[in-house]
């Protein structure tokens, strides 16, 4: 398994923060009609069960934006991936099909509140550091454009910063050539509800991508 660890300034400021860790060799596809079902299934209970206030009130999302107050950067303006994905879904533009992996991801992301990194393993240089953001640092983020990522909880490996909380990068992204996987469960409310959740990707990685010589691990 990659080696991850979380540096000493984040875990000082925020003493809560697990991350739940799958890593595993699948088959990223393009379209997966069963996967979609579920998700189709999902974005209609959501879309029922909440507004942008419940939303800001689920667990994992308040959490996470205490957090970012925490590390100094202000959530509003850069929102968790669940909170955006969430409020997404009860706007009624349901959610983006990019491929199985990612959509399996972001499934897992709307049930449980959670941000939720996903990395292609092959593209990731050395150990990976959980840390904060420095000012200029360089990040090109997913649907984001130039991000600054000054005050962030931020993933790097030995190439620079690669994901966060708030959007992966286009670096490490999950393409349809991806066949070795990382997903990293963000919780900055420690093992509350953690488990769960990746009892829940471990499912849909086995069910919709054929995961097979699967790790995981909480730190």
């Amino acid at each position: 398994m990659t080696n991850i660890r979380i540096e000493t300034d984040l875990k000082g400021k925020c003493p809560e923060l697990k991350l739940g860790i799958i890593q595993c060799e699948l088959d990223t596809t393009e379209d997966c009609p069963e996967l979609w079902k579920e998700i189709n299934e999902c974005i209609k209970r959501r879309e029922k069960e909440l507004d942008p206030e419940k939303i800001r009130q689920l667990s994992g999302i308040k959490s996470t934006k205490a957090a970012y107050r925490k590390v100094g950067k202000e959530p509003s303006r850069y929102r968790p991936s669940a909170e955006a994905l969430l409020r997404r879904v009860v706007s009624g533009k349901g959610l983006y099909k990019i491929n199985n992996v990612v959509d399996l991801l972001n499934l897992v992301s709307i049930k449980s509140g959670f941000s939720i990194g996903g990395y292609d393993v092959d593209k990731i240089a050395g150990e990976i550091r959980f840390g904060i953001g420095k000012k200029n640092e360089e990040y090109n983020g997913i649907g984001r454009g130039e991000l600054n990522i000054e005050c962030l909880p931020i993933f790097r490996d030995d190439k620079g910063a690669f994901g966060s909380p708030t959007s992966d990068s286009i670096r490490t992204s999950i393409t349809i050539n991806c066949s070795n996987f990382l997903m990293i469960i963000i919780s900055f409310q420690g093992d509350n509800d953690l488990l769960k959740a990746m009892n829940l990707a471990l499912a849909l990685l086995q069910k919709h991508a054929k995961a097979h010589n699967i790790e995981t691990q909480i730190i």
